[in-house]
């Protein structure tokens, strides 16, 4: 099979760009040929044989808005003098104007648009305007660019329901969560002193982008208020971040510990009790699956999509976001209990072994099997026309041309 993934990166360390770099990785596994449209390929992709790397350059543009605008008018321009050479496309939502057969959506611009916590709505400024036409113009693209798609993958039931609620038909659907390293995040035991944390106390952990209220670090920090005997580490950058004073003002600032952003997560997982990201926005979190994979018991809410996969043996799962009362409660028994976290420890690890990235990636490659074989045996089906290449999302690889 001959595939064209089109997106911005594929390599670890980046979200969407993992998910399309283990794709990737395993089409080569199965003896596809790949032609990749991005603009930044890891090394090990971009010289593999079966890789034709075709590099989409937009580094030097100003803005996020604009880099998006040219890379998908430069890729569009190469697909449509190629895309023949294809059996299939994939993307990721508006990354490209040319129709794809699979579009993999890791987030829905409509629904964050609606967000009471969009960043317009607590941002009255130059970014916040910038924010709001960034998400109102992707939100109009996106839905031309699912419409156009034979096969829309959803990263998480909650993205599911957003795409229903814009009207993509729910037959169109498959959901396909992301997966995690089962090797680097794995159960063990690190010493805190290294870390720079606290000895001989219940550690929780929060991780996530704490400039913005989106991940309601806000809620965390006045639930544990509410629990005199937790510590929480913080792991995100606070260059800007309003919760060091918050956790000063609320007088906890001795059981905070805020570690900046890291890249050693692995290890910090490793030295906590239990992971809280009770987040008001998800589409689904890449944190949550690596939180249970390194054997923690999870505190989060409906509205962080990837919430569906915690059982109550793992963790808890709020039905209200912003319900302090009951966020400091599911902190209390948790910190109270060591013999409770264990076990949903155990069963934490053994939910997220049936998560890896490989048996992600092979679902993938499974749903690209089934179009291109009802292609072929079937010259009047709607998918022989209108789509020939298989795209990625923001996060993708390409080859060995120059756009």
């Amino acid at each position: 099979m001959k595939l064209c993934i089109i997106t911005h990166r594929l390599k670890k360390g980046d979200g969407q760009g993992r998910v399309n770099y283990e794709v990737a990785k395993e089409a080569i596994h199965q003896g596809h040929h790949l032609t990749l449209l991005a603009s930044e390929v890891t090394p090990e992709l971009a010289n593999n044989q079966q890789v034709t790397w075709v590099p989409i350059h937009v580094k030097n543009y100003p803005t996020e808005l604009l880099k998006n605008l040219i890379f998908a008018q430069k890729s569009s321009s190469w697909l449509k003098k190629n895309r023949e050479k294809f059996d299939l496309i994939k993307v990721n939502g508006a990354i490209t104007n040319v129709p794809s057969d699979v579009n993999a959506v890791h987030f829905v611009h409509s629904s964050w648009w609606q967000s009471p916590v969009h960043i317009s709505r607590h941002r009255h400024d130059f970014y916040g305007l910038y924010q709001w036409l960034f998400t109102a113009a992707n939100s109009y693209w996106e839905k031309q660019a699912f419409r156009q798609a034979k096969i829309i993958i959803a990263v998480s039931e909650k993205v599911a329901q957003e795409l229903v609620n814009i009207g993509i038909p729910r037959q169109k659907i498959r959901v396909i969560l992301n997966g995690v390293d089962l090797e680097e995040f794995t159960p063990g035991v690190t010493s805190r002193k290294e870390l720079g944390l606290p000895e001989n106390v219940t550690l929780a952990l929060f991780a996530g982008d704490i400039r913005t209220p989106r991940k309601n670090l806000d809620s965390v920090l006045q639930a544990l208020k509410k629990v005199p005997n937790l510590h929480l580490a913080v792991v995100g950058d606070t260059k800007g971040s309003p919760f060091l004073e918050l956790a000063n003002n609320l007088g906890i600032s001795e059981r905070v510990h805020f570690l900046g952003y890291r890249r050693d997560m692995a290890k910090i997982m490793q030295a906590a009790d239990l992971f809280v990201f009770p987040s008001r926005y998800e589409a689904c979190t890449l944190v949550l699956l690596e939180a249970l994979a390194s054997g923690l018991p999870v505190i989060t809410a409906t509205a962080t999509g990837g919430a569906e996969l915690i059982k109550v043996e793992s963790g808890i799962v709020l039905p209200e976001t912003d319900n302090i009362d009951s966020l400091a409660t599911s902190l209390s028994v948790l910190a109270c209990d060591r013999s409770l976290r264990q076990q949903m420890g155990k069963a934490a690890r053994i939910l997220a072994e049936n998560h890896s990235w490989t048996n992600m990636a092979q679902k993938y490659i499974h749903i690209f099997t089934e179009l291109t074989n009802h292609e072929k045996h079937s010259s009047h089906s709607h998918l022989s026309s209108s789509s020939r290449l298989i795209t990625l999302s923001p996060g993708t690889t390409t080859a060995n041309q120059t756009s």
